[in-house]
């Protein structure tokens, strides 16, 4: 896709666990790595319309001791690499937060979702336009990350969510349960978008 000089891309963030492949807790093992349905599939389908891929996760278990950073970092190379292979996807960046939440639960740094600073950082080194871009992610976390940082938000009802916390910035912009759905919002927002 050919862009004007000085334009920024549009981009689809994507929550890892529960999101973009099946939720183990704590898991750093690649073997163990599963692919939500399609979910693939629709990255590609998502690139080719000419959207930066962004992998945004909360990896507590660094912080808590429950994996290394070089096992974190093999599953990072595993997902990447396993994208590229199975579906052609190249992603733009792979950002994480290795910290744990506070005592209360709240983040205690401004990179954690549901603070926006992963998403800032990312939109910042690989020149994206966050106003024209989604955050895709199973807790309502994601979707406060995502709208604040400009974003529109997509909940992946994977079952991620179990608070159920509500506020405007916790609202998100399409409630879906599938990656054909979630291909399909994107897709039609970026037809509408044309002049």
């Amino acid at each position: 896709m050919n862009r004007a000089p000085g334009s920024r891309r549009p981009a689809l963030f994507v929550d890892k666990d529960g999101t973009l492949v099946i939720d183990v807790p704590y898991n750093a093992d690649p073997a163990r790595l599963e692919w939500q349905p399609a979910a693939p599939q629709a990255l590609a389908a998502v690139a080719r319309a000419g959207l930066a891929i962004v992998v945004v996760s909360n990896q507590p278990g660094l912080a808590l001791g429950r994996f290394s950073a070089a096992e974190f970092e093999r599953l990072r190379r595993a997902i990447a690499d396993r994208l590229q292979a199975e579906a052609g996807v190249v992603l733009t960046d792979f950002v994480f937060c290795p910290h744990a939440p506070g005592a209360d639960g709240a983040p205690a740094c401004g990179c954690r979702k549901p603070e926006p600073g992963l998403l800032i950082d990312a939109a910042e080194r690989h020149g994206l336009d966050l106003a024209a871009s989604w955050m895709v992610g199973d807790t309502l976390d994601d979707v406060e990350a995502g709208r604040r940082a400009g974003c529109r938000a997509i909940l992946y009802d994977s079952g991620g969510e179990t608070v159920w916390r509500a506020g405007p910035m916790r609202t998100p912009h399409a409630r879906l349960q599938d990656w054909d759905e979630v291909v399909h919002r994107v897709l039609a927002d970026r037809v509408e978008a044309r002049p």
